[in-house]
């Protein structure tokens, strides 16, 4: 026990040192000196716990992202799926203000065709969010735009409140990430009044649009063949469904410039 003890404890410090630095002085205050001084081990003790220092970043990433997770996951168990995707939105923005240099880790430092396993996890909880929207048929753009619609302005609300806030002007941007939530949301999806309306109000195209996000949305969904029991492979073929799937993605981009 004692043997794993020590194993372990230096691999914790060097991780609450890596957080500590990250969150006082940003991206470039982790370096293999501060870390090494701060935890009080040699340089080759972080390469030999993490491999690299992307791989003590990836691991610092990690567990600051965990909570927020959490939360995200909580908010997928019940209620209205447009509300859901508001808190999600919500959450997000509040994540980035409460750990700015964690954020702008995650989010905005380059490493090309890289990227910590959380984030896609993350990205994945929107997507089904999304997809909840979808099979409500309120969704005017196919599932993979939208989500990658609410993903980037979520991004640059929260990097601009970032800078706002570091530059004590946060004050001036009040409203910012409500207003634009709102407003992607309005581009995407169906009002209570747009539903009130007769099917003859809205554009054929638009009303086939939507109906057709909404199918995608449920053959997606079935296509493992396992909903309720049921064997969905009996009712289309491996080619079938990959045939009706490209049909219904034709079909949500019918819409004009006035609609979808």
């Amino acid at each position: 026990m004692a043997m794993t003890e020590t194993t372990l404890q230096p691999r914790e410090r060097i991780l609450r040192a890596a957080a500590d630095l990250l969150a006082e002085g940003g991206r470039e205050a982790v370096s293999t000196r501060s870390v090494s001084a701060a935890a009080g081990v040699q340089a080759q003790t972080i390469y030999r716990q993490f491999g690299d220092m992307q791989g003590l970043l990836d691991e610092v990433a990690q567990r600051g992202f965990a909570s927020y997770l959490s939360d995200k996951h909580a908010n997928l168990s019940s209620g209205d799926p447009v509300e859901q995707l508001r808190r999600g939105w919500d959450l997000h923005v509040s994540f980035g203000l409460a750990n700015p240099a964690l954020y702008r880790l995650l989010y905005t430092d380059p490493r090309p065709g890289e990227g910590v396993a959380v984030m896609g996890e993350a990205y994945d909880i929107l997507v089904r969010l999304v997809t909840r929207v979808a099979e409500t048929g309120r969704l005017r753009k196919d599932i993979q735009t939208a989500a990658a619609m609410v993903h980037a302005a979520g991004i640059g609300v929260t990097v601009t409140l970032i800078g706002a806030d570091a530059a004590g002007l946060l004050a001036a941007h009040e409203g910012l990430s409500e207003n634009t939530r709102d407003a992607v949301l309005a581009a995407l999806i169906t009002s209570d009044t747009d539903d009130q309306e007769t099917p003859e109000a809205r554009p054929r195209a638009e009303r086939g649009a939507r109906h057709a996000v909404a199918l995608k949305a449920l053959l997606d969904e079935d296509g493992d063949g396992k909903d309720a029991g049921e064997d969905k492979e009996r009712l289309f073929t491996p080619g079938e469904r990959l045939l009706l799937g490209e049909w219904l993605t034709r079909l949500t981009g019918r819409a004009g410039p006035g609609g979808l």
